[in-house]
């Protein structure tokens, strides 16, 4: 699934292909995978004038009536084509192909200049669906505390881990808390913290939650920078591989040394996770 570099890359591409464009039709494949059941007679002749992020889901801002919040969960993928040029975010298209519409466009937009974006899902656990202001409130409520934003301040992080007792990979995948991070940025935060990812949140020192903070801040901003990661099926908003990869210390490096000490990379499960450390590096 995307994490935050990876949806954040998705959605800045997007915005620039995607904005007031007239939507001439909305055809939906799969009924199951939108609401509410007027989906597409709320977006014909509707238009985006914004893309916007929360955690991992998508926000497009219509033109009138509201919002459409997109989740490509596992295997989503928004393809956007012009002519012979395609915008790609999300699951790779290998295995879907190029062939568009094929049979995992779920719902395809039709716009008047006559480009076109599908929404392909092979396992169909995506979604979109259509809100008003007061909908759209509720469902950012349930989220936690943007990692990159002004608000996430040393003082609000040591707030949120105050006198919490679950494990700490735990903590920082917990949505509702510090939203966006998913498997592989929590393991890499915890490297680079020294802190293993089974400690229980309440016996971390101040330093060392200190550190998780800045890491998160480092590491999450870092990724952006390089377009995510790339890992099986991800690619951005061109189409194209995310370089940050080739930083990853520990995530799907078991068997293989430390960068830092030469120790064998370890897996475990956490939080049924499969997490990556060094027993050596991490306390």
């Amino acid at each position: 699934m995307p994490e935050l570099p990876e949806v954040e890359t998705v959605r800045t591409d997007l915005k620039r292909k995607l904005l007031n464009k007239r939507i001439k039709e909305v055809e939906v494949r799969l009924p199951k995978i939108v609401r509410p059941k007027n989906f597409a007679a709320t977006l014909t002749q509707n238009s985006f004038v914004d893309v916007t992020r929360r955690g991992k889901l998508i926000i497009f801002h219509l033109k009138k009536k509201g919002f459409m919040l997109v989740h490509l969960k596992m295997t989503g993928q928004l393809v956007f084509r012009d002519h012979d040029q395609f915008t790609v975010g999300g699951h790779s298209q290998k295995g879907m192909g190029m062939d568009l519409p094929n049979k995992y466009s779920h719902v395809i937009f039709k716009f008047e200049d006559e480009s076109q974006l599908f929404f392909n899902d092979l396992r169909q656990f995506g979604y979109l669906k259509i809100v008003n202001q007061t909908e759209l409130n509720k469902v950012l409520a349930k989220f936690g505390v943007e990692p990159l934003e002004p608000e996430f301040t040393p003082e609000k992080w040591q707030k949120l881990t105050e006198n919490r007792r679950t494990n700490i990979k735990a903590f920082l995948l917990n949505q509702a808390v510090v939203t966006g991070i998913g498997n592989i940025y929590a393991d890499e935060v915890l490297f680079a913290s020294h802190v293993l990812p089974t400690r229980t949140v309440n016996t971390l020192t101040t330093r060392e939650k200190t550190a998780i903070y800045k890491n998160i801040r480092l590491i999450l901003q870092k990724a952006i920078d390089h377009r995510g990661t790339t890992f099986n099926d991800y690619v951005d908003g061109d189409g194209k591989k995310g370089s940050f990869i080739q930083f990853l210390k520990v995530f799907h490096k078991n068997g293989e040394p430390c960068p830092d000490c030469g120790a064998i990379i370890q897996k475990t499960r956490v939080v049924g996770r499969g997490t990556h450390f060094c027993k050596n590096c991490q306390v």
